[in-house]
C-alpha cells in the first residue's frame, strides 16, 4: 500500500518538513553565534564598552538582513508544504540542497559582517543568497506540482507562492550585480525585495485571476 493511502498519508512527508523546520531554527540561532561579543578588560570604561558595540555595527546589520532573509525562506518552505499533500521521493535531493545552502549562510553573513564593504565577501554573501533563492524555487515549484500537491489546492494560492520566491532571488541578483562594481551599496539592494515580492505576487495574481 502507497503511504498516501494509509491512514497517516504524508508521513514522510511529515519526517521532510519537521526535519526542514529543525535546520531552519538552528541556522538562524547560528547567525547570532557567529557574532561574538567583545572581550574587553576588567578596567575598560563605559566609553570602550560603547565603542566595542560600535565596532560590531556591520555584524549587526549582517545578522539582521540573514535573520529575515532566512525567515522568509522559511515562510516560504512553510507555505509550499502546506499546500502539498502526497509524499514523493523526488522531493528530497531538491531539499536537501535548498537546506545545505541555508545553513552555509551563517558562514557567509558572519564573513560578510567581518569584511562589510569588501568584494569578495560581499559577492561570497550574494551568490549563497541567490543560489538558495533558485534552490527554494525549484523546491516550491516541485512541491506545488503533482504528484506531491494537494488535489483542492486553490491555484491562486498555488501561483503566489510560487512568485513569491522570486522577491529574494531578483533582490539578490540586483545586489550580486552591484557587489561587483560597488560592494558597498551591495546589500541596499537587498532592501528592494519587499518591492519584487509585491511584484511577483501581483503577476501571479493577474496570470491566474484572483482578485
Amino acid at each position: 500500500m502507497k503511504a498516501e493511502d494509509q491512514g497517516s498519508p504524508a508521513h514522510p512527508l511529515e519526517r521532510l518538513i519537521f526535519f526542514s523546520d529543525a535546520v531552519f531554527a538552528i541556522a538562524i540561532t547560528l547567525l547570532i553565534i557567529e557574532v561574538h561579543p567583545p572581550q574587553l578588560g576588567r578596567h575598560a570604561t563605559d566609553w570602550n564598552h560603547i565603542v566595542a558595540l560600535i565596532n560590531l555595527t556591520p555584524n549587526f546589520v549582517a545578522f539582521f538582513i540573514s535573520f529575515f532573509v532566512i525567515g522568509a525562506f522559511w515562510a516560504g518552505h512553510h507555505r509550499a508544504f502546506s499546500l502539498s499533500k502526497h509524499w514523493s521521493p523526488g522531493l528530497v535531493g531538491p531539499n536537501i540542497l535548498m537546506l545545505a545552502a541555508i545553513v552555509f549562510m551563517p558562514f557567509a553573513t558572519a564573513y560578510m559582517g567581518m569584511n562589510m564593504g569588501q568584494r569578495v565577501p560581499t559577492v561570497l554573501y550574494d551568490i549563497v543568497l541567490l543560489t538558495t533563492g533558485l534552490l527554494n524555487i525549484r523546491l516550491v515549484r516541485l512541491a506545488t506540482s503533482p504528484p506531491v500537491v494537494d488535489e483542492n489546492a486553490d491555484p491562486v494560492a498555488v501561483a503566489k507562492t510560487r512568485a513569491r520566491g522570486w522577491g529574494v532571488t531578483t533582490g539578490a541578483a540586483l545586489a550580486l550585480i552591484l557587489a561587483f562594481f560597488v560592494p558597498r551599496l551591495s546589500q541596499f539592494a537587498l532592501m528592494t525585495i519587499p518591492l519584487w515580492l509585491r511584484l511577483a505576487v501581483a503577476r501571479a495574481e493577474r496570470s491566474s485571476g484572483g482578485a
